[in-house]
């Protein structure tokens, strides 16, 4: 067992400076650009009214957003730009605190927040009537960058939230198409 460890140890003295190298490499290659967007899209097959009033009901994002457990708000009133909330959501299995702000509500085409906690960032997603007003096209747009290893993480996650946030836009579909 002592070769093992001493193994994982060489291994973890490797790959640290190593990650940390990749993550100022990734950086400057980056610049002063802003981080890109992952972008997800899913056509809901209906009206562009009937798609809003389900994204913009903010406590039910919880039924179509499978990480997100539960959500608290900080501020009394209607939600909207400048509500600051709360929500528990799952990174790895594990449930954290994301702090969120609404920055924008323009119904029924764009809402988006700003992720204050461990991972920064923010999401949009904006939604456009189909060709003939009977479908919507549904956009999300979503920055999530990780405490260490900015960079770097930001490639390494990119894969699975993409295919998280996708699988909850199809779940989006899913409510909305059964009560239109």
């Amino acid at each position: 067992m002592t070769g093992v460890l001493r193994r994982l140890v060489v291994l973890g003295a490797l790959l640290v400076p190593l990650s940390f190298l990749v993550d100022r490499l990734l950086a400057a290659r980056r610049g002063a650009n802003p981080p890109e967007p992952l972008r997800m899209v899913e056509v809901v097959d209906a009206p562009i009214d009937r798609t809003w009033a389900v994204i913009a009901d903010v406590p039910r994002q919880v039924e179509w957003m499978r990480e997100m457990q539960s959500i608290r708000f900080l501020d009394p009133g209607p939600v909207g730009e400048g509500t600051r909330a709360e929500a528990t959501v799952r990174i790895l299995g594990i449930a954290v605190t994301d702090p969120v702000t609404i920055t924008t509500v323009e119904p029924p085409t764009r809402y988006a927040i700003r992720h204050e906690g461990l991972f920064e960032g923010g999401g949009t997603i904006t939604l456009e009537p189909g060709a003939d007003g009977t479908t919507t096209i549904v956009r999300w747009e979503e920055t999530l960058i990780p405490p260490l290893l900015p960079e770097l993480g930001a490639v390494l996650q990119a894969p699975i939230l993409r295919s998280i946030f996708q699988a909850d836009l199809r779940n989006l579909k899913r409510i909305v198409e059964a009560e239109a």
